[in-house]
């Protein structure tokens, strides 16, 4: 007598690697009276239509929403703090970002640190950056911005910007006067409160640009399912959804939660080590219409990633695959009140289907599953 082929068992955790990094786990329907998976005559317990259509290898992950590009400001000079800009506020060009001793630095927009004091006769990045940033406030009209040398009109130019703050005309920029950051900037929190004596090179300030972005994690087994510019969408507190695009994949991987609370649900476990110990890749993404996202900062989200996509494809959900006797895959057609095994080569899984192809497969055809 023939064997008959068996849905996969739980038990025996058959996991199907497949392309792009998905996989799917099958388990074995109950069994009724005698340990008999078919009903009466041979058929099986529930059927489902063999479907045409895209299928999708996207996954859901979980995410934090933050805001892009966090670092600390340090002091640019010694003294007593006077006055730091509150957290949550946004802090635009020219804008006062602290006080030291009752004098303000500003906010210039530019990739170079201010490392030096700027004069008469210094060259260099710093210096093309301090030319945009006046031209750009209205002091600095006829420089020309990428010629990095401080010439008698850039001097000029400060001083006229020194006037406009009731500042000692000195056409010289300090140290301790500006602070370069590469556009608006939002504060993140305080690192020093007022009347602290910070000194030069301790932080003041965390920072970070104003635009919204979600970051998190993902198995680097599955980070193919990530790539940057792919669409996404994000699920906000409230049920409200937001589209973006993947921004950026880490090209470092790390275990996840060295403390062994690794996020995503119950934990429990037992024995040994703790916390999910995989290697994950950090994925940040922006969205389409920042402006609108108004959650708060590390508010917990949802992404769902769009991942691989094939086309016209047919499909049969994940539990109506069979492990043949012979080796390899099937699924039972049921026809005309009959049960056949057809064999099948399993493709792409995605969203608890999995696509398949065989010569006597066809749209339409009810295939057999468990009663889970």
């Amino acid at each position: 007598m023939r064997k008959r082929a068996k849905w996969l068992l739980g038990s025996l955790a058959a996991v199907l690697a497949v392309s792009g990094g998905g996989y799917a786990v099958i388990a074995q329907p109950q069994r009724g009276a005698g340990g008999q998976e078919q009903r009466e005559g041979g058929l099986p317990p529930a059927t489902a239509p063999v479907q045409r259509g895209d299928l999708s290898s996207g996954l859901q992950v979980e995410g934090t929403l933050g805001y892009a590009q966090e670092r600390k400001l340090n002091a640019g000079g010694p003294g007593v703090l006077t006055w730091v800009a509150p957290e949550g506020s946004a802090v635009e060009r020219d804008g006062r970002l602290y006080e030291v001793n009752g004098k303000a630095v500003r906010l210039m927009y530019g990739s170079t640190p201010m490392y030096r004091p700027l004069k008469s006769g210094d060259k260099g990045e710093d210096v093309k950056q301090l030319k945009r940033n006046l031209q750009a406030l209205g002091y600095g009209t006829g420089l020309d911005p990428e010629d990095g040398t401080f010439t008698a009109g850039t001097a000029t130019a400060v001083k006229r910007w020194q006037k406009a703050h009731k500042a000692a005309e000195t056409g010289e920029v300090g140290k301790e006067d500006i602070a370069f950051a590469s556009g608006p900037q939002r504060v993140r929190k305080g690192d020093a409160a007022v009347g602290d004596e910070p000194g030069p090179g301790k932080p003041v300030l965390t920072v970070t640009g104003t635009e919204r972005i979600v970051r998190f994690r993902i198995d680097a087994a599955k980070a193919a399912a990530a790539k940057a510019g792919d669409p996404v969408t994000v699920r906000l507190p409230g049920g409200v959804n937001a589209t973006g695009k993947i921004d950026s994949v880490g090209g470092t991987a790390a275990p996840d939660d060295k403390n062994g609370g690794a996020g995503g649900g119950g934990g429990g476990g037992g024995g040994g080590g703790g916390g999910d110990q995989k290697a994950k890749v950090e994925v940040s993404v922006t969205f389409d219409k920042p402006a609108e996202v108004t959650a708060p900062d590390q508010s917990p989200v949802t992404v769902a990633l769009t991942g691989e996509t094939r086309k016209g494809v047919l499909s049969v959900p994940v539990n109506a695959l069979l492990a043949l006797a012979g080796g390899g895959f099937g699924v039972q057609v049921v026809e005309d009140g009959r049960a056949r095994e057809v064999k099948v080569e399993l493709g792409m899984f995605g969203n608890g289907r999995v696509e398949v192809t065989g010569d006597a497969l066809k749209e339409g055809m009810q295939v057999g599953i468990p009663t889970l």
